[in-house]
């Protein structure tokens, strides 16, 4: 069956608009994807409707949003195969998943211990690693990247020891649009006895991790990479590995019992989620991950590639424009330059023509010292973007080169 892209379109209000008089052209979906009137509708019932604090009212609104709240952590649960509904956390997004565990971590590691990283991160997988490893006298390791953008997994073979207690990487990587062999990295890990975080922002857009099958340790994701809305994701966690890390918060919500001489935390999730949390943007996390496995895992990342297939050839026709990260395995993104410009000179041309692109470092500025450049531009594609738009799209940097060369 084809896929209907021109009937998807429409369910996304913000792709009618214009941008400096021209049909906007969004390419910008590695930084955050657009919104599906389906997930707004619920967004607005929720205001409308029945806003009220979860989990401690008697009253009816109260009831009302706590269920549809917990209703949607069983739909995060069954979308990722999670074994359970309590290994699911609610965060405010992937960022704030890495840190709880990592600050969890602070009371298990010690001097002489080793964390590894690898070198296609995004700055979120980098920063909170190196924080815990300055707190736990713990020494950070790096996984080499080779030209295509490739992790170069004989190396990882070299750094893996009896020392190793934890492996961070990421699913994808959003500079490149890599897709990480994260199956034999979990497993090589665990062979050491070491906890495994894969951070997921951007592969639960393209595709649908079974947790259990990857046996992963932690894994983290946000649901404005996925048609949902901004402040909010998930943090999964092992059961056995949830209860043995201590709270990263105190507050509200995630205590058993509170007196001035001692206090007892609440059993999983709620451990890990103290305050009032984003009750709309969580239930709006699970509308748009049913309003995606409504279209189907499958059929998106089939049409992204071909746009991703299509677009790298279309570009590669343009004389002086080079793609960094070439991987055999990537996903629906470009990052390119123009010979002899800066990227944020071609990324402002192309917004002038409507065209929305991401230009610098993406967060991934230790890959740009890799090739040794001051950042790319980068177009990221989406199940809900067309053939059309990367003509325009192609046509726009060649005019870009032309005003700028």
């Amino acid at each position: 069956m084809a896929f209907k892209v021109d009937e998807i379109r429409k369910d996304f209000p913000i792709l009618s608009r214009k941008v400096n008089g021209k049909p906007l052209i969004y390419l910008d979906n590695a930084a955050t994807s657009q919104t599906p009137q389906q997930v707004i509708n619920v967004i607005v019932d929720y205001y409308s409707n029945y806003n009220a604090n979860i989990h401690r009212g008697v009253h009816a609104l109260s009831q009302e949003a706590t269920d549809k709240y917990e209703h949607a952590r069983h739909t995060i649960q069954a979308h990722f195969n999670a074994k359970h509904n309590h290994e699911i956390i609610l965060t405010s997004g992937t960022t704030h998943g890495i840190n709880l565990v990592a600050n969890g971590f602070s009371s298990f590691l010690k001097k002489g211990d080793e964390v590894i990283v690898s070198a296609l991160e995004h700055h979120s997988n980098i920063v909170p690693w190196q924080m815990l490893c300055e707190r736990s006298g713990a020494t950070l390791k790096v996984i080499p990247m080779n030209e295509e953008g490739e992790l170069v997994m004989s190396e990882y073979d070299k750094l893996l020891s009896d020392k190793t207690k934890l492996v961070f990487v990421n699913h994808i990587s959003n500079a490149l649009g890599t897709i990480n062999p994260i199956e034999d990295i979990i497993k090589k890990a665990h062979h050491f006895g070491a906890a495994v975080l894969v951070d997921g922002a951007q592969a639960c857009p393209h595709l649908k991790p079974d947790l259990q099958a990857l046996n992963v340790d932690f894994y983290v994701a946000s649901a404005h990479k996925m048609c949902g809305p901004t402040g909010v994701g998930m943090l999964y966690g092992k059961e056995e590995w949830l209860r043995k890390l201590p709270p990263y918060q105190g507050g509200g919500e995630m205590i058993a019992e509170v007196t001035f001489e001692k206090t007892t935390y609440a059993d999983l999730p709620h451990k890990f989620e103290a305050g009032t949390p984003n009750i709309c943007g969580g239930i709006a996390f699970g509308a748009a991950i049913d309003y995606m496995n409504h279209i189907g895992f499958d059929s998106i990342a089939k049409y992204e590639h071909e746009l991703l297939e299509y677009a790298t050839k279309k570009l590669l026709e343009i004389d002086g424009l080079r793609i960094y990260g070439t991987a055999k395995n990537k996903t629906s993104v470009i990052s390119f330059n123009l010979e002899n410009v800066h990227p944020y000179d071609v990324g402002t041309i192309l917004d002038k023509m409507g065209i929305a692109v991401r230009t610098g470092h993406h967060c991934a500025q230790p890959i740009m010292d890799f090739y040794k450049i001051p950042g790319t531009v980068r177009a990221s594609f989406a199940f809900y973007n067309t053939r059309q738009e990367v003509d325009i799209f192609v046509e726009a940097v060649k005019k870009a080169k032309m005003m700028l060369s």
